[in-house]
Order: structure tokens, then C-alpha cells, then sequence
């Protein structure tokens, strides 16, 4: 559509110089006839063209890598790479990250604080919104309450995961925790890195004090996985799952080596259980198990990885297996019976993690492929079926075979056309890419074919 304009529009200032040339009778006209030069207007016509139909480039960004550039935070880079928090940042397109120096770390490293501590603390200095310096002085009101990553675990108490961050005089910013009693106990030192509105790194002068954050964390095998699960919406999962030993034990025993659980939220579950009912006491445990994979993965890992995941299921020629397939922030399991898609993040702390979806994840071993899905395909053969009984009526006539060819033709033109449709729809799907380039390639041809005119 904008191609149409833009040619109408050249040709129109192209093809009428007789309009231009009368009012260029004022001084001042010739110098805009000369901007509206062929040459010029092909270099304008090009650079809309290109704007309109070239990809829109995201700004990616690597938390580790813009650190790695101040040697000053090496020490909180790292623990940002140990605590599986870089890729989660990496992940997220609008957020700040409060980066404290060494000599802050190590203050906070001497208390001698379990890694999965660490994680809930150095979350709370990430920012689930864009604070440049800029706006740091310039917030409305001159206070304002951020959500962290901390926050966004579901694991903070009440409020404790937000952040208030509020502008002081002499040009100063105060942060603070905001289970913290309204203490700032941070102030804003400088802007390390900025790409507005995508990530914005600074640095604060200390470490944000927080009893929640600090509150010592259990490791995974410490704490109760079914009561976890049961606070997220997924209470009828845990039960039975609470109800089958077997199935239990196998869930327990992968969590310090790693563990993630794929759980179906209450609704799901609750209508799948006349089905589970139904199953056999091992087919019980196997499609319980077929919900947990033995290794830790984040939300990040998963949107980055695609393909087949083993399950705790898996066993020998007994594959039990489904795929993962990402499409931007959404993530996909399939198998041959069933798909469901992640909607939440229940628990994530290495190397336990634990998502909610939306379906049961039913196992090709236990439940067939439903086979009526392509049924639909041969209706259409079938409508066409008169055809041929159109074709031997008028066959009676013999001294008139033109008719017969006549009448085959029509009858057989349908299909042609449908073939033909079909052909153009699959391949506007296979060669749409191309087809953007193509496009760029002819408008470019056209712009510079009109600047030689």
C-alpha cells in the first residue's frame, strides 16, 4: 500500500511540471523545484520504502557482557551468572539493573549466605521496569514503588519484592527495600550502561538490606514439593501425586541434581481425572512422572532450547518424551496426543523449577493419536463426486462429442482452480520471506530506474 502512494506521488510531481514551472514565477520556487528533483525524490522514495519494509531490529542485550567491561562489579557479575539470573535478564526487554561494587559484595559475601540467598537478594536489584539516569530525576512526584525479579519469584512475602526508589535534594536518589521501614538505604552513585528503554545498568551504593530477601532458603530437597506446587494453583496435581508413592519418590529424588515439573493448573487436572482413573497403577505412575524433567531449566532456557526433553518417565525403549517448541515469550509442549502451554512460573531457584500449564501432557505410550483430526481433508473429493453422473447423461447424445469435451471441462476446471489456489497459498507461506526481499529488490528497481529517467 504505501508503494502504491509513494509511485502515484512521484509520478504526479513527475508528470505535471507545467503546475510547478507556472508557480515558480516567485523567487523563492525554484529552490523548492529543485528539491523535488527526480534524483532527490528517488533517494526520499528509497529511504521510505526501506523504513517500511525492513524488520524492526530488537535491541538485544547481555547483562554479562556489559559488566565484564567495569571490573569493578566482577565479583557481582559472577553471582549473577552462578544464580542462573544473567539469562533472565537477558531475557526481559524493559528493565534496570542496580549493580553494586566489589567492596559491596564482599560485605555481603562474609555473612556467609547460601547460594539460593544470594539468588533472592541480588533479585531484589533487579528492576522490572526502564530507570535511566535521566528519569531518575525526573519521576513523578518525586517517588515511585518498582517491582524486582524478587517479586516476580511469588516466593517474597507481601510487598517485600518491590523497591522504593525516591529523588532527594542535592541532586541525590535514595533506594530501598520496601519491607525496609520506609529506610533508603542505598544511594544512586552513576549510570553504567544505558540502551533506553530496553536496559539500563547502574550502580547503587551498597547492597539493598532486606530481612525477607536475607531470610536463610532452604535447598529444594529441604523443602515440601507438593506444598509448593498446591500454593500455585496446582493443588489437585500435588494431591495425587501426594497419593502415589511410587510417583512421589522418583519427584524427591531428583531434586538436588536437578529438577523441573511441568504442572497442570487445578482446572486442567480436575477435568482429566476420570481418564486417570481409568489408567492402570503403573500407567498412573508413568503419566505422573511423564510431568517432570531430570534436569534444572529456567523459563530463559526454555524459550532459547527447542526440541525432544526425556522425562523421569523415560525409560529404555519406553521413550516417553515431548517436544518443546518456542514462539517468542510462549512456550510450547507437544506430543502426539496432546499440547499445553506454560503460563506461569511457579518456583524457580536453582536447580529446582516448576511452571504451570495450561493442559495435562498426555504420553504417546499411554494415549493414541486422535486420528479424526484429518478426516475433514476428503470432504471436498466427496461433493465431487456427482460429477461423473453429470457426465454420462449427456454422453447419451453420441453425434455431439464436442459436448462430452465441453462438459468435461467445466467439471474438472474446479479442481484445476482449487489446485491452483492451493499452489499460490503455499507458496505465499513457503516464500514469504522471499517475498520481502523481492519486494525491497523491485522498489529499489523502480526508484533507481525513475532516477535515470
Amino acid at each position: 500500500m504505501l508503494l502504491k502512494y509513494l509511485f502515484c506521488f512521484s509520478f504526479t510531481l513527475h508528470s505535471t511540471p507545467s503546475t510547478v514551472t507556472a508557480r515558480s514565477r516567485s523567487p523563492f520556487e525554484p529552490s523548492r523545484m529543485q528539491q523535488l528533483r527526480p534524483t532527490n525524490l528517488a533517494a526520499l522514495t528509497a529511504a521510505l520504502l526501506l523504513l517500511h519494509l525492513t524488520p524492526t531490529l530488537t535491541n538485544a542485550h547481555n547483562i554479562t557482557r556489559i559488566l565484564e567491561k567495569h571490573p569493578e562489579f566482577s565479583t557481582f557479575n559472577h553471582y549473577l551468572t552462578l544464580t542462573h539470573l544473567a539469562p533472565e535478564i537477558n531475557g526481559k526487554t524493559t528493565i534496570t539493573v542496580c549493580a553494586v561494587d566489589n567492596a559491596a559484595m564482599n560485605d555481603l559475601l562474609s555473612k556467609h549466605p547460601s547460594i539460593y540467598t544470594i539468588k533472592n537478594i541480588l533479585s531484589l536489584h533487579v528492576l522490572l521496569d526502564y530507570f535511566g539516569a535521566k528519569k531518575l530525576h525526573q519521576i513523578t512526584n518525586g517517588t515511585a514503588l518498582a517491582a524486582t525479579m524478587y517479586q516476580a519469584t511469588g516466593t517474597a512475602p507481601g510487598s517485600s519484592g518491590f523497591v522504593n526508589i525516591t529523588d532527594l535534594r542535592g541532586g541525590k536518589v535514595g533506594f530501598g527495600a520496601e519491607n525496609n521501614d520506609g529506610t533508603l538505604s542505598a544511594n544512586f552513585v552513576k549510570s553504567v550502561e544505558e540502551i533506553p528503554y530496553n536496559i539500563s545498568v547502574i550502580q547503587i551504593s551498597k547492597v539493598l538490606p532486606s530481612a525477607a530477601a536475607e531470610a536463610p532458603t532452604p535447598a529444594p530437597s529441604q523443602q515440601n514439593l507438593t506444598n509448593i506446587l498446591s500454593k500455585h494453583g496446582c493443588k489437585v496435581f500435588a494431591d495425587t501425586l501426594t497419593a502415589n508413592p511410587d510417583a512421589l519418590s522418583t519427584f524427591t529424588d531428583n531434586l538436588d541434581g536437578g529438577l523441573t515439573v511441568f504442572c497442570p493448573v487445578d482446572d486442567a487436572f480436575k477435568s482429566f481425572l476420570p481418564k486417570f482413573k481409568n489408567l492402570t497403577a503403573s500407567g498412573k505412575t508413568a503419566l505422573l512422572e511423564f510431568h517432570g524433567v531430570p534436569v534444572y531449566q529456567s523459563i530463559s532456557m526454555l524459550k532459547s532450547n527447542n526440541g525432544l526433553q526425556n522425562t523421569l518417565a523415560t525409560d529404555g525403549a519406553n521413550k516417553f518424551d515431548f517436544t518443546v517448541q518456542n514462539d517468542g515469550e510462549k512456550v510450547t509442549l507437544k506430543t502426539k496426543a496432546s499440547t499445553a502451554k506454560i503460563t506461569d512460573t511457579i518456583f524457580d531457584e536453582q536447580p529446582f523449577a516448576a511452571f504451570a500449564i495450561d493442559k495435562v501432557l498426555l504420553p504417546k505410550e499411554l494415549f493414541k493419536a486422535s486420528a479424526p483430526a484429518p478426516a475433514p481433508a476428503p470432504e471436498p473429493v466427496a461433493a465431487d463426486a456427482p460429477a461423473p453422473a453429470k457426465k454420462k447423461t449427456k454422453k447419451k447424445a453420441p453425434d455431439a462429442p464436442a459436448a462430452d469435451s465441453s462438459s468435461d471441462a467445466p467439471a474438472d476446471s474446479p479442481d484445476a482452480a482449487a489446485d491452483d489456489s492451493a499452489d499460490d497459498s503455499s507458496g505465499a507461506v513457503r516464500f514469504g520471506a522471499r517475498y520481502v526481499s523481492f519486494s525491497v529488490f523491485a522498489a529499489l528497481a523502480f526508484v533507481y530506474g525513475f532516477a535515470l529517467m
